[in-house]
């Protein structure tokens, strides 16, 4: 499943964008996947590690993504707010 995100900036921001930025929707793509790298990266070390550490776990499936789509987890904004409300 895919996702798009969707920015507004004012003309200002624009401006300034592209007077620093060659090719501003690259940029922009760019950051976003290196920002998703670093989290699959994190996600799928926390899962292998919990995967390990459970004895009732037999094996850890070898492809990344299905390590991360199988991954039982809650959001960040679902931990945030579990911090701010506790029960």
């Amino acid at each position: 499943m895919a996702k798009t995100f969707t920015i507004t900036i004012t003309d200002a921001e624009e401006k300034a964008f592209y007077w620093g930025t060659v090719d501003p929707e690259d940029w922009v793509e760019n950051a976003v996947k290196n920002k998703c790298r670093q989290c699959v990266d994190r996600l799928y070390d926390s899962e292998v590690k919990r995967m390990t550490n459970d004895e009732s776990v037999t094996s850890i499936p070898a492809d990344k993504n299905t390590v991360i789509n199988n991954a039982n987890v809650k959001t960040a904004k679902q931990r945030q707010d579990e911090q701010a409300h506790p029960e």
